[in-house]
This record gives structure tokens, C-alpha cells and sequence, in this order.
């Protein structure tokens, strides 16, 4: 008699190996998801930098605190159009897992420093950046 299929020892030994290589995978893809959305905060930061180098150069002075209150630089917080009246080039897009704010005559690690200004990326909630910080000042300190 020719019997076909798979015995039960066959298919648990699939299934431990299917196991193994999801319990490699799925951490790599969320690391590499996180990386990803961390490079939109580290590109807009540097964007806004030399906008606010472009805005300095023109100007004579760095723009004033976007937003204007302190409340509103955190995480959760849409200021695109508030720092887009002040620097119409930036254009982050839609969609943003992180919020902006700059603040004037401080540096990157809130110093008084005039005249300079700090970029920072706020990482909103529900994201996989929730927490996440990140800082540039006008010397091109980073703390990323």
C-alpha cells in the first residue's frame, strides 16, 4: 500500500522552523521601520538648519520661536504651517511621524547662546518614534 503525506513529527518540525525564522525576522523589520522613520527627523532637521542658515544670511537674524508658545514644541504637536510662514522651503510632507519646533538664542543643549537657534524633532505618539528626541543647532551640533 502506498501511503502519500505528511506524518505529525514531519509537520511539527516545519512548524518549529517557521517559528525560528519568524522570531528572526519580525524583530529586524520593526528595527528597520524605526530606522526609517527616524531618517525623516534627521532629514527635516538638517532641512530646517539651512533654511534658518538661508533665513540668517538674509535677514541678518535667525527667525523668532516656531511656534511662538513653548507649550506647543512637543511631540503630537502639527507646526508645519506655523515654521512654513516663517520658512516657506520647508516642506516635510504629510503624514509625519515626528513634530518640529525651533527655538532662538538657545543651542543644542538649551544654553543661552545669541545668536543661534536649536531644531528639534519630537516623536508623536501612536508611532514607532513615541519618545524619540532629537536636537540640531545652529554650529551643526546634533544629537543624532
Amino acid at each position: 500500500m502506498n501511503k502519500k503525506g505528511f506524518t505529525l513529527t514531519e509537520l511539527l518540525i516545519v512548524v518549529a522552523i517557521i517559528g525560528v525564522l519568524a522570531a528572526i525576522a519580525i524583530p529586524a523589520y520593526v528595527g528597520q521601520t524605526k530606522r526609517a522613520a527616524r531618517t525623516e527627523a534627521y532629514t527635516n532637521l538638517d532641512t530646517l538648519r539651512l533654511l534658518e542658515e538661508q533665513f540668517y544670511a538674509e535677514n541678518g537674524a535667525y527667525t523668532t520661536d516656531l511656534p511662538v508658545a513653548a507649550a506647543d514644541c512637543a511631540a503630537d504637536k502639527d507646526n508645519v504651517a506655523t515654521i512654513r510662514g516663517s520658512l516657506p522651503g520647508f516642506r516635510p510632507g504629510s503624514g509625519l511621524s515626528f513634530s518640529y519646533c525651533l527655538r532662538q538664542n538657545v543651542d543644542i543643549n538649551g544654553a543661552a547662546t545669541t545668536p543661534c537657534f536649536r531644531a528639534r524633532a519630537f516623536g508623536n505618539a501612536n508611532t514607532r518614534v513615541a519618545g524619540d528626541d532629537f536636537y540640531i543647532d545652529c554650529n551643526n551640533n546634533k544629537n543624532f
